[in-house]
Protein backbone atom coordinates (compact mmCIF):
# COMPACT_ATOMS: atom_id res chain seq x y z
CA UNK A 1 0.00 0.00 0.00
CA UNK A 2 1.48 3.38 -1.17
CA UNK A 3 1.07 6.12 1.34
CA UNK A 4 -0.61 9.42 0.76
CA UNK A 5 2.26 11.50 -0.27
CA UNK A 6 3.22 8.74 -2.96
CA UNK A 7 -0.29 9.47 -4.07
CA UNK A 8 0.37 13.05 -3.99
CA UNK A 9 3.54 12.79 -5.74
CA UNK A 10 1.75 10.63 -8.31
CA UNK A 11 -1.08 12.82 -8.97
CA UNK A 12 2.17 15.99 -9.51
CA UNK A 13 3.75 14.12 -11.94
CA UNK A 14 0.96 13.47 -13.88
CA UNK A 15 -0.03 16.78 -13.94
CA UNK A 16 3.20 18.02 -15.17
CA UNK A 17 3.26 15.36 -17.88
CA UNK A 18 -0.19 17.19 -19.30
CA UNK A 19 -2.44 13.96 -18.05
CA UNK A 20 -6.01 14.34 -16.48
CA UNK A 21 -7.13 12.88 -13.16
CA UNK A 22 -10.66 12.31 -12.15
CA UNK A 23 -12.23 11.12 -8.82
CA UNK A 24 -14.11 8.22 -9.88
CA UNK A 25 -15.66 7.41 -5.95
CA UNK A 26 -15.82 7.59 -3.09
CA UNK A 27 -17.04 5.19 -0.16
CA UNK A 28 -16.61 6.41 3.65
CA UNK A 29 -12.68 7.56 4.26
CA UNK A 30 -11.37 6.04 0.98
CA UNK A 31 -11.50 7.93 -2.25
CA UNK A 32 -11.12 6.36 -6.01
CA UNK A 33 -8.73 8.36 -8.70
CA UNK A 34 -8.80 7.19 -12.33
CA UNK A 35 -5.57 8.35 -14.47
CA UNK A 36 -6.25 9.61 -17.94
CA UNK A 37 -4.35 10.25 -21.11
CA UNK A 38 -3.52 13.96 -22.16
CA UNK A 39 -6.03 13.51 -24.47
CA UNK A 40 -8.66 12.69 -21.61
CA UNK A 41 -10.02 9.37 -23.16
CA UNK A 42 -8.51 6.33 -21.86
CA UNK A 43 -7.84 5.16 -18.56
CA UNK A 44 -4.62 4.33 -17.92
CA UNK A 45 -4.69 3.67 -14.27
CA UNK A 46 -6.64 4.26 -11.21
CA UNK A 47 -6.19 4.04 -7.01
CA UNK A 48 -7.84 4.06 -3.94
CA UNK A 49 -6.94 6.13 -1.33
CA UNK A 50 -7.65 6.26 2.46
CA UNK A 51 -4.76 8.90 3.74
CA UNK A 52 -5.59 12.60 4.11
CA UNK A 53 -2.83 14.08 2.45
CA UNK A 54 -4.47 12.97 -0.62
CA UNK A 55 -7.82 14.59 0.40
CA UNK A 56 -5.59 17.69 0.94
CA UNK A 57 -4.04 17.84 -2.41
CA UNK A 58 -7.47 16.87 -4.06
CA UNK A 59 -9.04 20.07 -2.13
CA UNK A 60 -12.79 18.52 -3.24
CA UNK A 61 -12.02 18.99 -6.52
CA UNK A 62 -13.41 16.18 -9.17
CA UNK A 63 -10.29 16.32 -11.86
CA UNK A 64 -7.60 18.73 -11.92
CA UNK A 65 -9.65 20.71 -14.23
CA UNK A 66 -11.56 22.13 -11.21
CA UNK A 67 -10.15 25.14 -9.00
CA UNK A 68 -9.89 24.26 -5.53
CA UNK A 69 -11.83 25.28 -2.83
CA UNK A 70 -11.73 26.45 0.75
CA UNK A 71 -12.32 23.46 3.32
CA UNK A 72 -14.64 25.80 4.83
CA UNK A 73 -16.38 26.01 1.62
CA UNK A 74 -18.99 23.58 0.97
CA UNK A 75 -18.69 20.70 -1.89
CA UNK A 76 -22.52 21.26 -3.39
CA UNK A 77 -21.82 17.96 -5.60
CA UNK A 78 -20.71 15.91 -3.06
CA UNK A 79 -24.36 14.47 -2.09
CA UNK A 80 -24.59 14.23 -5.81
CA UNK A 81 -25.76 10.25 -7.39
CA UNK A 82 -23.44 10.10 -10.86
CA UNK A 83 -24.78 11.89 -13.58
CA UNK A 84 -27.16 9.93 -15.83
CA UNK A 85 -29.01 10.03 -19.41
CA UNK A 86 -32.40 9.08 -19.89
CA UNK A 87 -31.68 5.40 -21.15
CA UNK A 88 -29.64 5.18 -17.19
CA UNK A 89 -25.85 5.14 -18.94
CA UNK A 90 -23.51 7.34 -17.17
CA UNK A 91 -23.16 10.51 -18.62
CA UNK A 92 -21.50 13.82 -17.23
CA UNK A 93 -24.61 16.31 -17.44
CA UNK A 94 -22.30 19.07 -15.30
CA UNK A 95 -21.95 22.21 -17.27
CA UNK A 96 -19.12 23.37 -18.70
CA UNK A 97 -17.57 26.92 -19.97
CA UNK A 98 -16.39 27.10 -23.55
CA UNK A 99 -12.77 25.76 -22.42
CA UNK A 100 -14.41 22.31 -20.54
CA UNK A 101 -13.81 23.66 -17.19
CA UNK A 102 -17.07 22.44 -14.96
CA UNK A 103 -19.44 24.85 -13.50
CA UNK A 104 -21.50 24.82 -10.66
CA UNK A 105 -25.02 22.29 -11.07
CA UNK A 106 -27.15 24.77 -12.68
CA UNK A 107 -25.02 27.34 -14.04
CA UNK A 108 -25.19 28.03 -17.89
CA UNK A 109 -22.48 26.43 -19.72
CA UNK A 110 -21.84 25.94 -23.18
CA UNK A 111 -24.43 23.70 -25.33
CA UNK A 112 -22.72 20.03 -25.02
CA UNK A 113 -21.78 18.20 -28.18
CA UNK A 114 -23.27 14.58 -28.68
CA UNK A 115 -20.91 11.37 -27.69
CA UNK A 116 -22.01 9.74 -31.21
CA UNK A 117 -19.65 9.64 -34.11
CA UNK A 118 -20.38 11.56 -36.87
CA UNK A 119 -19.29 10.62 -40.65
CA UNK A 120 -15.81 11.97 -41.37
CA UNK A 121 -16.53 15.21 -43.68
CA UNK A 122 -19.23 16.31 -40.61
CA UNK A 123 -17.09 15.57 -38.05
CA UNK A 124 -14.06 17.86 -39.54
CA UNK A 125 -17.15 20.49 -40.47
CA UNK A 126 -18.36 21.15 -36.33
CA UNK A 127 -15.11 20.39 -35.13
CA UNK A 128 -14.02 23.40 -37.08
CA UNK A 129 -17.59 25.66 -36.53
CA UNK A 130 -16.32 24.91 -32.80
CA UNK A 131 -12.89 26.07 -32.88
CA UNK A 132 -14.09 29.23 -35.03
CA UNK A 133 -16.31 29.66 -32.13
CA UNK A 134 -13.68 29.24 -28.96
CA UNK A 135 -14.27 25.87 -28.37
CA UNK A 136 -11.48 23.82 -28.39
CA UNK A 137 -12.88 21.42 -25.98
CA UNK A 138 -15.98 20.22 -27.65
CA UNK A 139 -13.94 19.96 -31.06
CA UNK A 140 -11.78 17.55 -29.10
CA UNK A 141 -14.66 15.71 -27.73
CA UNK A 142 -16.09 15.69 -31.54
CA UNK A 143 -12.91 14.01 -32.69
CA UNK A 144 -12.57 11.73 -30.03
CA UNK A 145 -16.05 10.43 -30.91
CA UNK A 146 -14.91 9.60 -34.38
CA UNK A 147 -11.70 8.10 -33.06
CA UNK A 148 -13.19 5.61 -30.96
CA UNK A 149 -15.89 4.91 -33.71
CA UNK A 150 -13.69 4.60 -36.85
CA UNK A 151 -11.78 1.80 -38.09
CA UNK A 152 -8.04 0.90 -36.19
CA UNK A 153 -6.07 2.09 -39.56
CA UNK A 154 -7.68 5.87 -39.20
CA UNK A 155 -7.02 6.00 -35.37
CA UNK A 156 -3.62 8.39 -35.44
CA UNK A 157 -5.74 10.62 -37.99
CA UNK A 158 -8.54 11.44 -35.17
CA UNK A 159 -6.67 10.77 -32.18
CA UNK A 160 -4.10 12.97 -33.08
CA UNK A 161 -6.67 15.87 -34.18
CA UNK A 162 -8.41 15.02 -30.93
CA UNK A 163 -5.13 15.48 -29.04
CA UNK A 164 -4.62 18.63 -31.12
CA UNK A 165 -7.69 20.86 -30.02
CA UNK A 166 -6.48 19.66 -26.69
CA UNK A 167 -3.15 21.51 -26.73
CA UNK A 168 -5.39 24.49 -27.93
CA UNK A 169 -7.92 23.93 -24.82
CA UNK A 170 -4.42 24.05 -22.47
CA UNK A 171 -3.10 26.81 -24.38
CA UNK A 172 -6.35 28.49 -23.94
CA UNK A 173 -6.61 28.10 -20.23
CA UNK A 174 -2.89 29.54 -19.85
CA UNK A 175 -1.06 25.85 -19.27
CA UNK A 176 1.51 26.84 -22.55
CA UNK A 177 4.31 24.34 -21.56
CA UNK A 178 1.62 21.16 -21.60
CA UNK A 179 0.19 22.43 -24.22
CA UNK A 180 3.12 23.03 -26.58
CA UNK A 181 3.89 19.51 -25.42
CA UNK A 182 0.35 18.25 -26.31
CA UNK A 183 0.53 19.59 -30.06
CA UNK A 184 3.75 18.35 -30.19
CA UNK A 185 2.30 14.80 -29.86
CA UNK A 186 -0.21 15.21 -31.74
CA UNK A 187 1.74 16.66 -34.61
CA UNK A 188 3.71 13.38 -34.69
CA UNK A 189 0.77 11.50 -35.02
CA UNK A 190 -0.39 13.08 -38.03
CA UNK A 191 2.91 12.81 -39.52
CA UNK A 192 2.75 9.12 -38.56
CA UNK A 193 -0.95 8.66 -40.21
CA UNK A 194 0.43 10.69 -43.60
CA UNK A 195 2.79 8.53 -44.23
CA UNK A 196 0.70 6.05 -44.43
CA UNK A 197 -1.14 7.75 -47.43
CA UNK A 198 -4.67 6.96 -45.85
CA UNK A 199 -7.94 9.15 -46.68
CA UNK A 200 -7.63 12.59 -45.44
CA UNK A 201 -11.12 13.93 -45.88
CA UNK A 202 -10.35 17.24 -47.55
CA UNK A 203 -7.95 18.22 -44.44
CA UNK A 204 -4.04 19.24 -45.45
CA UNK A 205 -2.21 17.62 -43.21
CA UNK A 206 0.62 19.50 -44.19
CA UNK A 207 -0.86 22.92 -43.45
CA UNK A 208 -2.03 21.64 -40.12
CA UNK A 209 1.80 19.81 -39.25
CA UNK A 210 3.08 23.12 -40.11
CA UNK A 211 0.62 25.30 -38.11
CA UNK A 212 2.42 22.77 -35.13
CA UNK A 213 5.68 23.52 -35.67
CA UNK A 214 4.92 27.12 -35.75
CA UNK A 215 3.54 26.97 -32.34
CA UNK A 216 6.11 25.30 -30.75
CA UNK A 217 8.68 27.45 -30.98
CA UNK A 218 6.86 30.92 -30.17
CA UNK A 219 7.54 32.55 -27.22
CA UNK A 220 4.87 34.68 -27.04
CA UNK A 221 1.33 34.38 -25.09
CA UNK A 222 -1.18 35.30 -27.75
CA UNK A 223 -4.17 33.48 -28.05
CA UNK A 224 -3.88 30.67 -30.63
CA UNK A 225 -7.78 30.83 -31.34
CA UNK A 226 -7.32 34.55 -31.89
CA UNK A 227 -3.70 35.00 -33.23
CA UNK A 228 -3.02 32.17 -35.23
CA UNK A 229 -6.45 30.27 -36.18
CA UNK A 230 -6.48 27.30 -37.92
Amino acid sequence: MERGSDYVALLRRWEQAGGLWRVLNRDGDAVTVGLYRCDGGEEADRFVATDTQVEQFLAGRTSNQDQPRSSAEPDPNQARERDRDAEGRARQARPRDRLGRPLPYGSAGVEPVSDQALPPFDTIAAAHELLAEGRPFSAHEVYEARWKAGPTAERELWQGLAQLCVGITHAERGNRIGAQRLIGRAGRRLETYAATGGPVYGLDLGHIIGWIRNREQEADDSSWLISHPL
